[in-house]
């Protein structure tokens, strides 16, 4: 490597792409090409960026397979960064392990880490745990640390392990610091904020309050009995309820424990549960039906008695009872949650991520940029969705990974 392109790649690595491109940006040798390609991606140009590695993975001779598995290592950055969850996990898998084989232990640990924030991208913290586990941090540069770091604080708070997050987050901005990299010390204090940012809301005996992480995972901890609106399920302790696929059941229990522990008017139930604006005598009968189920599913956690006006929530062992809801609710939170993230994000990768389909995804979409919340760009499969950050909240709670318990 001559020493332009040795120049080049510490220029990158320090976090200066222009400078990078001021030694090769006229060069079509593999080697500039790939940094060619990566200083595109760190300026923001996804799309130039794949198409400078592609042409130089095919530049390099069969006889180079550890920079072209750099180079598919690199694309998959890109597409994780530009929200294309659609890069062959089996390609990056195959190309972390040539590199291992090869002895290049930094990238092909590189490639893992890609894997693993795909991974907490769609909400699959314990297989992100699991290949977690398989690295050693101490072993690699400032940087990589930081990474590292970012990746457990991630997870923990995830998780609302927040102790664990401030640790975590602690010892990454140790590590930015010693790389010097403004954008890296920028994600970690972006991250920080989180936890000093409102997360959720909290309604108790008609009151409301937000709450930040901690709160939440005190709140979760404790003997409080939680209806909790961010995952839709009733839970006390260790014993939780699911009632994410039967919405009227969920509204009644939320509706009631609001009022608790007054009762709720057997109108206000209905309106809230099954959005009747007409009420006759089929839909009072089906209120009874639906009252019964819903005594029937959280009968270890509470009672419901019938009163003179309607109903009334009745803990057992005379708990307190609380509701979790989401720091904002509207339509299609979820949807905002994600492009509240700053980056530009696909219909299908949402659709991913969300677990729903990608014709739902795009009506919701649809409906968020008639409001004027979101906007896309580009057309057919290049189509990409932003919006900017939700002011004052954290989303954490709006996307969909477990809770402690579930």
């Amino acid at each position: 490597m001559d020493s332009l392109v040795t120049a080049a790649a510490r220029a990158l690595a320090a976090g200066d792409p222009l400078g990078a491109l001021k030694r090769v940006a006229l060069r079509d040798d593999p080697p500039a090409l790939a940094l060619r390609g990566i200083a595109m991606a760190q300026l923001g140009d996804y799309a130039r960026a794949k198409e400078l590695l592609r042409s130089a993975a095919r530049a390099f001779g069969p006889k180079e397979a550890v920079a072209r598995g750099r180079c598919i290592v690199a694309e998959a950055e890109i597409a994780l960064a530009s929200r294309d969850l659609s890069f062959p996990a089996k390609t990056l898998d195959a190309a972390r392990v040539m590199l291992e084989r090869h002895g290049d232990r930094l990238n092909a640990a590189h490639a893992r880490y890609i894997e693993i924030r795909r991974l907490l991208l769609i909400g699959r913290l314990d297989g992100a745990e699991i290949k977690l586990a398989d690295l050693d941090p101490s072993l690699f540069p400032p940087a990589w640390r930081a990474a590292h770091e970012l990746v457990l604080a991630s997870i923990a708070m995830r998780r609302l392990r927040t102790k664990e997050a401030r640790g975590a987050l602690a010892r990454a901005q140790h590590a930015a610091r010693e790389a010097r990299i403004p954008a890296l010390t920028a994600e970690v204090e972006s991250a920080s904020r989180i936890l000093n940012t409102p997360a959720g809301r909290l309604i108790s005996r008609g009151k409301e309050r937000l709450v930040l992480l901690r709160d939440v995972e005190a709140l979760l901890a404790s003997n409080a009995l939680v209806v909790d609106a961010c995952r839709n399920s009733v839970r006390c302790s260790r014993t939780i309820v699911s009632l994410a696929t039967r919405p009227v059941l969920f509204a009644l229990v939320r509706t009631l424990s609001e009022a608790w522990p007054g009762d709720v008017p057997r109108d206000v139930l209905l309106a809230r549960a099954f959005e009747a604006r007409f009420v006759d005598e089929s839909h009072r009968v089906r209120l009874r039906v639906e009252i019964a189920r819903l005594r029937r599913v959280i009968r270890q956690l509470a009672g419901i008695n019938a009163t003179k006006r309607g109903f009334a929530l009745i803990p057992r062992r005379g708990r307190e009872v609380v509701v979790l809801a989401r720091p904002m609710e509207e339509q299609h939170a979820d949807v905002l949650a994600f492009l509240a993230d700053g980056e530009s994000w696909s219909s299908s990768a949402l659709a991913l991520t969300l677990g729903a389909s990608q014709r739902t995804v795009q009506r919701a979409l649809d409906s968020l940029a008639s409001e004027g919340k979101v906007q896309s760009f580009g057309r057919a499969r290049a189509r990409r969705w932003i919006t900017t950050p939700v002011p004052g909240f954290a989303t954490i709670l709006l996307l969909p990974a477990p809770l402690p318990g579930d």
